[in-house]
């Protein structure tokens, strides 16, 4: 833990927090003193080394939204002051066909649709909504992650995925517009090929094409994470930043 300081301690609210860009987002965040609860479907990792890590973990099953609101009840019984300083809606799913396969616009399953949406896009809407007054006093600030593949066509990530990332950074733009009035900022990032456990085979040959020519790792993600989360970018709102090593270009 760093130094005390006078500052009150600010908290996070961290959806996906299990593995990858999320895991890394709890250390951040943690390193530099913040209070983190985490949400995922799973139960709380013991082999997570942060502090207050089981207590501060909520098990939620975001493609139900009667559940996610049931979360969003107890959070709220989680903060005392009333005040949460940033929630960074990171959980995202991406089902694959047999052998891994990629399920495009033809041979998507209805109920994959709405389960992709729901946990992608209207999970962050209803953990926002539900927890804007906590925000509000604070002037705190939303992060959504969106993806590479929300802009272009990708050859491993799916349709529903794709189009709800896509879908997710129009929301972004929309939450900006409403939430800022109210003192919140909402901004997002678009991770490209991060080295996480969800990359699929053949990335080597998109990473020759990265100007970089090299994977991005989870801490940089959670780095940018942690900028929009504080001072650094307050006058930052309706952005999405690109992480991707020049992938774009």
């Amino acid at each position: 833990m760093p130094p005390s300081t006078n500052q009150p301690r600010r908290t996070l609210l961290l959806t996906g927090a299990s593995r990858g860009i999320g895991h890394a987002t709890v250390k951040r965040f943690s390193a530099a003193g913040w209070r983190v609860i985490t949400c995922s479907r799973h139960p709380f990792p013991e082999n997570c080394p942060w502090e207050m890590g089981p207590e501060d973990h909520i098990q939620v099953d975001l493609s139900n939204p009667e559940d996610t609101l049931r979360a969003v009840d107890e959070i709220k019984q989680r903060l005392p002051n009333g005040e949460l300083h940033a929630l960074v809606n990171n959980a995202g799913i991406s089902p694959k066909g047999p052998g891994g396969s990629r399920l495009s616009t033809l041979n998507t399953p209805q109920e994959a649709w709405h389960k992709v949406f729901q946990v992608n896009l209207f999970a962050p809407i209803l953990l926002a909504r539900g927890l804007l007054e906590e925000l509000k006093r604070t002037h705190g600030a939303v992060v959504n992650v969106t993806s590479i593949a929300g802009s272009r066509v990708h050859p491993f990530a799916g349709a529903a995925y794709a189009t709800s990332k896509a879908a997710l950074a129009g929301l972004t733009r929309e939450m900006a517009s409403d939430f800022g009035p109210l003192g919140v900022r909402v901004n997002a990032i678009a991770p490209g090929e991060i080295d996480t456990s969800i990359l699929s085979p053949g990335t080597e040959k998109i990473v020759e094409q990265i100007p970089m020519q090299r994977l991005g790792t989870p801490d940089e993600v959670a780095k940018i994470i942690y900028v929009l989360c504080t001072e650094t970018s307050s006058y930052l709102n309706g952005a999405e930043i690109h992480i991707n090593g020049g992938q774009h270009v």
